[in-house]
């Protein structure tokens, strides 16, 4: 069953690039992409640029409408995720608890439809 793991966090609480807690953090990412990259259950990854970065489309009244930056003011946003081929919800949450981010963010987790 494929399910996505969306990657949240506070900007405001997240380590900075170029300190050791960043590096940490990076290295922890790497070793859990290699992690279920050599159980074969990878299916897609990404780290997404910031919320700032966003352009939200709304369609009303038949017109087009842009906003730049993200739909809605939240402390925690979205910033990457990973789409698992996991056996059951059970090993989905078991392996997102060995998320870093887990550790200071969420982890939200979600099946595809069909699944």
């Amino acid at each position: 069953m494929q399910y996505i793991f969306m990657i949240c966090d506070e900007p405001a609480t997240q380590a900075k690039e170029g300190t050791p807690a960043y590096e940490e953090l990076m290295a922890g990412y790497v070793a859990f992409t290699e992690m279920v990259e050599k159980m074969g259950i990878l299916r897609s990854s990404a780290r997404l640029q910031p919320a700032v970065m966003a352009t939200t489309v709304r369609v009303r009244g038949g017109n087009t409408l842009t906003t730049d930056g993200p739909f809605v003011e939240t402390k925690e946003q979205f910033g990457g995720f990973y789409v698992l081929d996991c056996k059951d919800l059970d090993q989905a949450i078991e392996l997102a608890a060995q998320i870093p981010n887990a550790k200071d963010g969420s982890i939200e987790i979600r099946p595809f439809y069909g699944e």
